[in-house]
């Protein structure tokens, strides 16, 4: 993190919830000084008053970067109180869902750095995966500053385009929400079968827990780890030929969810 910059001007945070509760215990945890960071929140939490930071208080003029976490129904209140900062030297960072970047230029100036991001809710124990895109006037700087910051919460990737931003909503933006409905279902599947409902869970939670982490550190692609573990004719082989099944199995309503999600991601953006 470029602490010195950050040091030197300020850190806002704008809005602190549970995602911003989780970027700012993180760059706490690395480092950065709570003296250098303000956070405009109207309901604080308990944890945020201890941390030390300047809770609600005037704001530097032109900070190194203000990070806008507020939720988007807030946003025409919140926005417009910060465009003194615009089209200066200040970073703007947006986690915001549904906010494109021509709003934020709209309100800052078109020449004000701004970097749009898409987290993902396991950002909370500092596993998630970001995404993010730069405005013209963001430039390599900007994205490298916004990278630093949000590396705080898990892994970053770049885009090409804000138009992908609907796609990484619907694959990881809205991801963990279909995973945790595979481990109910995996779980329901279990009581069918004759189990107990906490043994069920147990046992469905730990799978998709431990297999998720296995393919995080392995060498080898997801299709490899299954091939790996299903024997010709075996009772695993018995459950995929049901999962993978072209017309009614996994594949097609996978396809169907990620799209129906991107396709309200596009719905938002524009409305």
């Amino acid at each position: 993190m470029e602490k010195s910059r950050i040091a030197a001007d300020g850190l806002v945070l704008l809005g602190c919830g549970k995602m911003g509760s989780a970027m700012l215990a993180g760059w706490l945890d690395r480092g950065l000084p709570a003296s250098s960071v303000w956070v405009t929140d109207p309901y604080p939490s308990d944890w945020l008053k201890g941390t030390g930071v300047h809770l609600n208080e005037d704001l530097p003029p032109a900070p190194a970067v203000v990070l806008v976490a507020v939720k988007p129904q807030m946003m025409a209140d919140a926005l417009p109180t910060l465009q003194a900062m615009g089209e200066g030297e200040t970073v703007f960072v947006s986690v915001a869902a549904g906010t494109p970047i021509a709003y934020f230029e709209r309100v800052l100036g078109a020449k004000t750095p701004i970097v749009r991001a898409m987290p993902n809710t396991p950002a909370a124990i500092s596993r998630g995966i970001t995404a993010i895109v730069g405005n013209d006037a963001a430039g390599a700087k900007a994205l490298d500053e916004a990278e630093d910051l949000l590396r705080a919460v898990g892994q970053v990737v770049r885009l090409e385009d804000e138009s992908q931003i609907d796609a990484v909503t619907g694959v990881s933006g809205s991801g963990p929400a279909y995973v945790f409905h595979m481990i109910e279902a995996m779980a329901a599947a279990g009581e069918a079968e004759g189990l107990a409902p906490e043994l069920a869970l147990q046992l469905a939670t730990a799978t998709v827990a431990g297999a998720g982490a296995l393919v995080d550190q392995s060498d080898e692609t997801p299709t490899q780890l299954r091939i790996n573990v299903t024997s010709p004719n075996g009772t695993t082989q018995a459950g995929l030929d049901v999962l993978m099944n072209e017309d009614d199995g996994l594949p097609p309503l996978i396809r169907r969810t990620v799209g129906a999600a991107a396709a309200r991601s596009r719905e938002l953006s524009d409305g």
